[in-house]
């Protein structure tokens, strides 16, 4: 039985965001709640006294840090963390898994544990589960962890099962050890970003009588796409009776998506680290003020919100202090980020409660998400100019973290592309290798007609980005001894991308050919064979696909849904769709997603829809066709049955500002597609 008698009091209609409450040893605690990050047993910049002003309810410490210093012999003498720090409510401690992921190159895992060396005295230290929780045991905390092993989300399916075997092996260890203390414990479900794997970690930890369970191993490498669909998963698999808890996540916009996903607990470091660097959230959207626009503002920093930093100082003051680096305006700003995080959980329970949280999820992701200027970089001195080669409007490249391979980067949305696998082998694998590109080339040209309506092999690439897709086709083309005639089709309205990565060369291989300087030169090139072209059509795809020829192929890669929204809606797609039908062709799209929105649009406009093959973290993606396919390989994708039950859990199954109406015609165009009539 759970030592936290947790009562789930509301559910929302139309997500699956839900309110309760739960005791621990030191007091009640109502959920969604946000719990402020005190790693040393302290949050930093901040007193109990404002902590408790601003409505901070539960705080993090972290075993890894307090064990070294001051280590448990302190915490056993003053006895426990909640005197120790003068903190009379409620505590829980992170296990030290992620710390000691943060120390790739000093530490070696072992079936017994950690063995890393302190960084307070150089001794080796074996951070065993057991010695985790005799830790958090000495602390007192009201929520311990079990120690996990964490790894990036972006990690192969050998290394991401391995981890979550020894993860599993772990957890029951630290079982074992909390013995018959009062203290909770929480299960950690691992699994990277494989499906089948994050099934099987819930599926074993919660036969285990754990007292709540925590999501592991996201916001360590994943885009926030992926982020969202295997938080959504995770928390449809644990137990409805018990707390749900994402950790490390993060931003407001992370926390409004995940309550709307069924988790019920938070923790980060970001409203109190950003607060250093003078960046705050507010009601208008995330402010840096540390940007010169400020300093002659005198203005509260947020007019909707009455804590001691809006009441008392302008921004004017608050950008100087940030500007003069005083811990003042650190404390301030981080006061208030606290608080604006405090009422955006309580506003967020106030809403399930009334029953229209969905409607506030859809107005309230609008508000999060704006923004002064989402990268404070733009306003860094004057970049030196061997960087500024690298910058071009609103885009930049970035190098990967192990130096193997370069990216675009667009600087407003912070999102990049191709963003955890190297570009030019995302596009061979998923586009090129999986549409069968080379064995449709081969086989167009044993064609018995003549006419070149037949013969040429008509792609469009949707989105032409810094040229990666088109290019990886061309080089495909081009490898074959005698292909069919290829028109390669580019729809893009921002070159800027394609410049700046040309203007870089040598970081992208992939573009040492004369096609790509002919489509920037002239938005046309044709080979010397005369049978491979490739266009450029400049401006919004939505309005200039309907004069192009309709394609055989179509690699649907638009930048990203924040940037191409409309690209993405079910309206469009329809329309998309019916302009394909039009000709008798079987026209394939390829894709990146494989989220359950994005699948049940194609499927709302009338695409035939299957499961494409896993690339770099993503265990699908999504393959489209205007007509039942003709393969028997092709058909064995297509989503079925399993697919459907899974639909009925995600927040996805109904779109976003529709009435209930609406939401009905969406349900039974969707469930009423022959693909899920037809017989294999």
């Amino acid at each position: 039985m759970s030592r936290l008698n947790f009562l789930l009091e509301a559910e929302a209609p139309h997500s699956n965001a839900r309110a309760a409450t739960f005791t621990t040893l030191h007091g009640k605690v109502q959920t969604p709640i946000f719990m402020p990050v005190g790693t040393q047993a302290t949050v930093r910049a901040q007193t109990v006294d404002s902590l408790k002003a601003m409505g901070s309810r539960v705080l993090l410490a972290n075993t890894y840090h307090l064990l070294l210093r001051p280590g448990a012999d302190v915490f056993r003498k003053i006895g426990g963390i909640h005197k120790f720090m003068n903190w009379d409510s409620p505590v829980l401690t992170d296990s030290g898994g992620f710390q000691i992921f943060s120390l790739p190159n000093s530490r070696k895992m072992t079936e017994e544990g950690a063995l890393f060396r302190s960084y307070v005295d150089g001794k080796m230290i074996l951070l065993s589960p057991e010695l985790s929780i005799d830790m958090q045991k000495a602390i007192g905390s009201d929520i311990m962890m079990v120690l996990d092993q964490c790894i990036p989300s972006t990690s192969d399916y050998t290394k991401a099962k391995d981890a979550m075997e020894i993860t599993h092996r772990w957890a029951k260890r630290s079982l074992d050890a909390r013995g018959d203390s009062p203290q909770s414990l929480f299960g950690i479900v691992q699994g990277a970003c494989f499906p089948d794997l994050r099934k099987q970690s819930a599926n074993i930890l919660t036969q285990i009588p754990f007292d709540g369970f925590a999501i592991g191993g996201l916001a360590v490498g994943e885009t926030k796409e992926e982020r969202n669909d295997f938080c959504e998963l995770s928390a449809s698999l644990l137990p409805k009776n018990l707390p749900r808890y994402l950790m490390g996540v993060g931003t407001p916009i992370d926390l409004l998506e995940a309550v709307h996903r069924g988790v019920d607990m938070f923790d980060c470091t970001i409203p109190t680290e950003l607060a250093q660097h003078g960046v705050a959230y507010t009601s208008v959207g995330k402010l840096q003020l540390h940007r010169t626009i400020y300093k002659f503002e005198d203005s509260k920093l947020d007019e909707n919100c009455d804590c001691p930093c809006c009441r008392n100082y302008s921004r004017s003051y608050l950008h100087h202090l940030i500007k003069t680096s005083e811990i003042l305006g650190w404390h301030l700003i981080a006061m208030h980020n606290l608080n604006f995080y405090h009422r955006l959980m309580a506003e967020m329970r106030a809403h399930i409660f009334e029953g229209n949280f969905s409607s506030y999820y859809s107005h309230k992701k609008e508000e999060l998400i704006r923004s002064d200027n989402v990268d404070p970089s733009l306003h860094k001195k004057r970049t030196p100019k061997a960087q500024r080669k690298r910058i071009l409007g609103d885009y930049e490249i970035r190098e990967n973290k192990e130096g193997r391979y370069w990216s675009v980067r667009q600087r407003s949305s912070g999102e990049t592309m191709h963003s955890v696998n190297n570009p030019s082998q995302e596009a061979k694998l998923l586009y090129v290798e999986q549409s069968k590109l080379s064995e449709k080339l081969s086989k167009r040209n044993e064609s018995p007609y003549s006419s070149e309506s037949v013969q040429t092999f008509v792609i469009w690439d949707v989105g032409l980005g810094a040229a990666t897709n088109s290019m990886a086709a061309i080089r495909c083309w081009e490898e074959l001894d005698s292909p069919a005639a290829m028109n390669m089709i580019s729809f893009e309205c921002d070159l800027d991308p394609f410049r700046l990565a040309m203007r870089n060369i040598g970081c992208f291989p992939h573009l040492f050919h004369k096609a790509p300087r002919a489509i920037l030169d002239k938005e046309s090139w044709i080979s010397p064979e005369k049978n491979l072209s490739w266009n450029l059509v400049f401006g919004d795809f939505a309005q200039t696909y309907q004069t192009q020829k309709v394609p055989d192929l179509i690699f649907y890669d638009p930048f990203s849904f924040k940037t191409d929204s409309k690209l993405w809606e079910a309206d469009f797609l329809k329309e998309l769709f019916r302009f394909l039908r039009g000709d008798s062709k079987n026209t394939m799209l390829v894709t990146y997603s494989a989220s359950t929105a994005v699948r049940s649009s194609f499927l709302y406009a009338g695409f035939w829809v299957g499961k494409g093959r896993g690339t770099g973290p993503k265990s699908e993606t999504t393959v489209a066709y205007t007509k039942r396919p003709e393969s028997e390989e092709e058909i064995s994708q297509l989503l079925g049955d399993e697919w459907l039950r899974r639909r009925e859990r995600s927040h996805a199954r109904f779109r976003e500002g529709w009435n209930e109406e609406e939401n009905q015609t969406w349900e039974k165009t969707i469930l009423s597609h022959p693909q899920f009539f037809t017989s294999v």
